[in-house]
């Protein structure tokens, strides 16, 4: 099929990360090399602004404005979680054969593949030509076939530095530290408060992932061991961690809402809001209070604190990854050169190849990608499932890169 030409649209959605704006220059240099595409249109807050037809001509932005964006964390187009009805599709097309778009790029996470995946099935109906790509994106590393996604790396560079801070801040003042970190349906984000660990005493010492069913007593006994043996405990924790005593599989986050009638925001793709409440670390700090902190286990008074890692860990300035910079760069212009190249529709991903560190650029099936997730391996997580394995280590240290020294003086173990 000859190659097409006229104009494109790029958009960004979901939870912003520190290097999504890396993908959008990308895109931005690829389409004003491609030749085929005339002009780049960004969106304002994903299909919001292809719905109100409200554009950037991102053609017109300097050189230097584009290098100084590159490098900054958050979306700067404006983000959205909306996912589109067939109105809203049908607008969609109207907006597009208004401005000549062939082109839809569209930067984001599952529910962003989705629904680049519902406009590229609605254009397929309808018979407009219109080449569609997902640009992956996502702190939570969660897409399927890519083996990691652009914003893990730099959110578990910021994490695995905040467990190295907090573990030096527990040793100099012992007790049981509870920090919960993102992570809805996959562990990996969790995972990274390993990466670290300098010595055997270092925290975390136990890491809960939502691939294993929490269940009170066991954490209780995990706690009590630790503390017993090193006289303190940094738990990390993930806020999508599921209840073991539920037979439903909800999240721990979900069966507290309903046991204290209070109601969880949705959006539009149905996803439940984990983030930007401390209620998960407060309840586990409270378990421990009152599981552990009475005569005949570790004593009253036992000093107890729990911090939520919050939307901090998706655009922390100064803790990017460089690996995930230049990756999520290429990400952008890979997916131009797809579009325009041939007539064909899909998501972006990233194949490790054997040997030292490097990875290759492809492409999948949009339907590959679009709302499902997936989980960490089972070679990843410790058998008793409050752990992270060496496997795990490998896999991650090249994305996040070397971490920050510490020391400590000689008879100051533990």
């Amino acid at each position: 099929m000859a190659r097409i030409r006229g104009n494109a649209i790029v958009g960004q959605s979901g939870g912003p990360t520190a290097v999504i704006n890396q993908s959008l220059v990308g895109v931005i240099e690829a389409a004003q090399s491609s030749g085929v595409i005339d002009r780049l249109l960004g969106a304002r807050h994903g299909v919001k602004g292809i719905l109100r037809e409200d554009f950037v001509d991102l053609f017109s932005q300097s050189r230097e404005t584009l290098d100084e964006v590159a490098l900054t964390p958050s979306s700067a187009l404006g983000s959205v979680r909306q996912k589109p009805n067939p109105d809203d599709c049908y607008r969609i097309f109207e907006s597009m054969r208004k401005n000549d778009v062939r082109f839809y790029f569209y930067i984001g996470g599952n529910d962003s593949a989705e629904t680049v995946h519902i406009v590229n099935k609605a254009a397929q109906d309808s018979n407009y030509e219109l080449r569609c790509f997902h640009v992956p994106k996502t702190v939570d590393n969660d897409l399927r076939v890519t083996d990691h996604c652009p914003g893990y790396g730099s959110a578990a560079r910021f994490v695995a530095s905040a467990f190295m801070g907090d573990n030096l801040d527990n040793r100099a003042l012992p007790g049981i530290k509870i920090n919960v970190v993102m992570g809805r349906n996959a562990g990996f984000l969790t995972a990274a408060s390993a990466l670290g660990r300098k010595w055997d005493d270092d925290g975390p010492h136990l890491v809960y992932m939502p691939e294993r069913p929490f269940l009170v007593e066991r954490f209780l006994s995990d706690v009590e061991g630790v503390y017993g043996r090193l006289g303190r405990c940094i738990v990390a924790v993930s806020e999508g961690i599921v209840d073991g005593s539920d037979p439903l599989k909800r999240t721990v986050a979900e069966t507290m809402a309903e046991k204290t009638s209070k109601t969880l925001e949705k959006d539009t793709h149905a996803n439940i809001q984990l983030s930007g409440s401390g209620a998960l670390g407060d309840w586990l700090a409270n378990v421990v209070r009152e599981g552990l902190g009475i005569e005949g286990r570790l004593g009253r008074g036992l000093r107890v604190r729990a911090d939520t890692l919050g939307y901090m860990q998706r655009s922390f300035p100064g803790v990017i990854s460089e690996v995930d910079a230049l990756e999520a760069r290429e990400c952008g212009r890979v997916a131009v050169r797809l579009a325009v190249s041939e007539d064909r529709d899909g998501s972006v991903v990233m194949l490790r190849e054997p040997g030292d560190y490097r990875v290759r650029f492809d492409y999948t099936a949009l339907v590959n990608v679009a709302r499902e997730t997936r989980s960490m391996p089972d070679a990843f997580i410790s058998p008793e499932g409050s752990n992270v394995t060496d496997a795990f280590m490998e896999y991650a240290r090249p994305l996040v890169g070397l971490l920050p020294p510490y020391g400590r003086l000689s008879g100051m173990g533990r």
